[in-house]
C-alpha cells in the first residue's frame, strides 16, 4: 500500500474512532486494523475493517426512513428527527449516497480507498 494512501486512511480511521456517532464495533475494528498495520495480520484485519465499515455506513435513504420513523423520533427527539430528515433529503438531492455524520463521512472516505487497501 502506498504511504500516501496509508497515511490518509490512518488519519480518517482516527476521525472515525473520535466520532460520537461511531459504533463500538467500528471502533474495535478500526483499532484492530491500526494495530495490524505493518504486521503479518494486516491483510486479514483490513478485510475485517472494510467489512465492518460497509456494514455500518448509513445509506442516505436509510437515514431518511429512520429519521421519519417513530424510532427515529425516540432516538433524536421529534424536532431533531424532523431536522435530520430534512437535512438528509437536502444532501441526497445534492448527490449524497450516505449519511454525512462524522463517522459515516470518515467511513465513506476510507471506503473510497478500498481498492488500494486490499
Amino acid at each position: 500500500m502506498e504511504k500516501e494512501v496509508l497515511d490518509f486512511v490512518v488519519e480518517k480511521t482516527h476521525d472515525l474512532m473520535n466520532a460520537a456517532s461511531c459504533s463500538s464495533e467500528a471502533k474495535t475494528a478500526a483499532q484492530a486494523w491500526l494495530d495490524a498495520v505493518g504486521t503479518e495480520n494486516e491483510a486479514e484485519e483490513t478485510k475485517k475493517y472494510i467489512a465492518e465499515l460497509e456494514a455500518d455506513i448509513m445509506p442516505i435513504d436509510g437515514l431518511i426512513a429512520f429519521a421519519e420513523s417513530d424510532a427515529g423520533a425516540q432516538v433524536f427527539g421529534a424536532d431533531v428527527a424532523k431536522n435530520v430528515a430534512a437535512h438528509a433529503k437536502e444532501i441526497k438531492a445534492a448527490g449524497a449516497k450516505y449519511c454525512d455524520c462524522p463517522a459515516c463521512a470518515a467511513a465513506e472516505a476510507i471506503l473510497e480507498k478500498k481498492d488500494c487497501l486490499i
